[in-house]
């Protein structure tokens, strides 16, 4: 078929489904002249889930294309990156992600021998690498290594220096690959912006960079190895899958935010060309699409109903995952994955007769009482003009009394009526005289011409509902935040609004059961 294949036909494939390609015109005359070659790189941190089959499928498109394939096992990277991986169980879980990613490449029937498998400590201890990391040091700024690796590297209060390292080594990967091209998901663009940025300063050629978009989890946000309740495993039993795309958020006409739906664009259709929607006949019976665009349109207008659409997937994915679960049934990947994914401690019950929150001394996000509310009244305070005094609707038998010094920043008919996020769970403080029960949280942007805007509730949220961080939803609020103990004010470090005006603890996403919280234009901004 390759051979068949014309430069803009490849071109065409190559870039299907992508989010975003830098370097279209380079891609574009490689491809006039020779095959392109590209790597894909995975560090080997938490397990592997079903969102890893969206890099699958594309690199089955890559190799569909006549591409030459290079998978890198970043395992250095998984230790520098606030040490996921420790050192004692690097190379187990290098040699579990090697397995599983060979097995699912095979589950879609892929040919592994067109494609080269490489282990980054083969390479990255060298004497030469090691050089250049020391040269590529003296040339980067410590503002471009952080901003780089923000998206990335995981973000917490005291950042060890093996994170601002991360972002080198990945761009001095495309030299020592020797490749023409990087593949990974959209949020590793600042890496490849500075890689596009710094390279050159070492005599090296800048490089293709190719991005697919970020496919949502179950629960909405971002699919992650380290939150269960938004990821399926790649090992999850058919009971295990079926209670999650269960509980996964698929609200009927809803094509945003939707990882039911996205799965189904980004993997099953690139791979089958065609999916089944799998209905009683009383209802009409199946319908098979051979355009995701008409299955998305009739999604939207609901023609095809949530539970069915989670039938569906079932069954695709199970198709997907049984050459794998059957594998790893052999005694030597369940030592390994047991081995490279050792049982965590659980932690130890609270003492008797302390009614506590088990997790009462753990900065967790569950600890905050958030929800959302709605602004029944707003004027100015009566003793300071620049504070308001607002109702606020939290889905309690009276409103909540609330003052915020937004006075500046937002005006009070912005406000009115409007859907809020509020921290309810903070002892109840005088402000000029009158008691404030709760916060209004907002974004925030700091320095000469501050702005600020409240965060906002996806559409539809009515008062009351809770407001978790993706991943946190189990955990019970205190009842009151001791203001000693901080726990509000450590937890905030940690705030802020992604690049997609997300808001985030911890990269994790701020939400509600009908979607993510979100500000209306503040990129990278603050949240109190």
């Amino acid at each position: 078929m390759t051979n068949n294949l014309s430069p803009e036909e490849k071109y065409d494939l190559i870039t299907r489904n992508l989010q975003e390609v830098l370097g279209e015109e380079k891609l574009k005359e490689i491809l006039k002249e020779r095959e392109l070659k590209i790597y894909w790189g995975t560090a080997t941190t938490g397990k592997p889930h079903v969102a890893y089959f969206v890099p699958m499928s594309k690199i089955a498109d890559f190799l569909k294309a006549g591409c030459e394939v290079t998978i890198l096992f970043a395992d250095l990277h998984a230790y520098l990156d606030n040490m996921k991986a420790p050192w004692d169980l690097l190379e187990l879980r290098t040699q579990y992600y090697e397995q599983v990613i060979k097995a699912m490449l095979e589950s879609i029937e892929v040919p592994l021998e067109k494609l080269k498998f490489v282990k980054g400590t083969d390479f990255q201890l060298s004497r030469e690498y090691t050089l250049d990391v020391y040269k590529l040091s003296s040339t980067v700024t410590q503002h471009d290594a952080k901003k780089a690796g923000a998206e990335v590297v995981k973000q917490v209060d005291h950042p060890l220096l093996s994170g601002l390292l991360y972002p080198g080594l990945q761009a001095l990967d495309e030299e020592y690959l020797k490749v023409d091209a990087q593949f990974g998901g959209v949020d590793q663009r600042k890496i490849f912006t500075f890689a596009e940025k710094y390279l050159p300063s070492l005599g090296y050629t800048k490089r293709i960079h190719m991005m697919n978009p970020m496919v949502p989890g179950l629960t909405g946000g971002k699919m992650s190895s380290s939150e269960e309740e938004s990821k399926i495993d790649l090992l999850d039993r058919k009971e295990d899958v079926k209670k999650k795309l269960k509980k996964a958020f698929c609200e009927p006409g809803n094509i945003e935010s939707n990882g039911v739906l996205s799965f189904v664009k980004h993997v099953i259709f690139p791979l089958h060309s065609e999916f089944v929607i799998m209905k009683d006949a009383k209802w009409g019976g199946d319908k098979t699409y051979t355009v995701f665009g008409d299955l998305e349109k009739d999604f939207a207008e609901e023609l095809v109903h949530p539970g069915d659409l989670k039938n569906s997937v079932e069954a695709a994915l199970n198709k997907l995952m049984d050459p794998i679960r059957k594998k790893f049934e052999s005694p030597e990947l369940r030592k390994l994955t047991n081995a490279a994914y050792p049982a965590q401690s659980k932690p130890k019950a609270a003492a008797k007769g302390n009614p506590k929150n088990a997790e009462e001394d753990e900065m967790v996000p569950s600890r905050l009482d958030l929800r959302v509310g709605k602004v029944v009244s707003v004027e100015k305070h009566p003793e300071a003009d620049s504070l308001y005094l607002e109702k606020i609707d939290v889905g309690e038998a009276e409103p909540r009394t609330v003052v915020s010094g937004l006075v500046a920043f937002v005006p009070a008919s912005e406000l009115q009526d409007r859907l809020v996020v509020l921290l309810c769970n903070l002892k109840p403080q005088k402000m000029r005289g009158i008691e404030s029960q709760a916060m209004l949280l907002c974004a925030s942007t700091e320095g000469e011409g501050r702005r600020v805007e409240p965060l906002d509730p996806p559409a539809g949220s009515a008062p009351g509902e809770r407001v978790f961080v993706e991943g946190y939803e189990a955990g019970k609020p205190d009842d009151e935040l001791k203001p000693k103990k901080k726990v509000f004010e450590k937890l905030q470090a940690d705030f802020k609004i992604s690049g997609e005006c997300v808001a985030q603890w911890n990269q994790k996403n701020f939400m509600t059961k009908l979607g993510l919280i979100t500000c209306k234009s503040l990129k990278g901004g603050n949240i109190s």
